[in-house]
């Protein structure tokens, strides 16, 4: 689990860190730790839909953040508990582009054991780190 929650920062919230080798896998374990902040099992999110999801901005983290929040945005929208996988980051000299397939289906309570609805993430000590051979992501969240 490229993820851990760190109970110390946030009473009221939710706070967690991700990590991956790469910008990509970073970004799929922050996206696991949202939806498992919501659902306790992960596996009982079925792929029967999928939803692409194209962002763009001009600093990596601020990309992590509406990716995040576009997940939320789907899950209250439309009812949408999704996962990503492969997803690809883009840099040119002036922007980070991301495009994933989000995949997942409608909530369901009697498969779904629901544990907290996430109503935002917050800019609050948010931040992603790059180290030598890694990327790293701090997210606090509001519940």
């Amino acid at each position: 689990m490229p993820y851990r929650y760190l109970e110390e920062i946030a009473t009221a919230d939710v706070a967690f860190e991700a990590w991956g080798g790469s910008l990509e896998e970073m970004f799929v374990a922050a996206a696991d730790a949202l939806t498992n902040v919501m659902v306790a099992d992960l596996s009982s999110i079925a792929p029967i839909q999928a939803i692409p999801v194209d962002l763009e901005h001009e600093a990596v983290d601020l990309l992590l953040f509406n990716f995040l929040e576009e997940l939320v945005y789907l899950k209250d929208a439309r009812r949408l508990l999704l996962r990503i996988s492969q997803p690809t980051i883009l840099h040119t000299a002036s922007t980070f582009a991301l495009h994933a397939v989000a995949r997942g289906e409608e909530i369901d309570p009697q498969r779904h054991h629901l544990i907290v609805d996430v109503k935002a993430v917050t800019l609050h000590r948010f931040e992603v780190i790059q180290h030598h051979d890694s990327w790293q992501a701090t997210v606090i969240l509001d519940i």
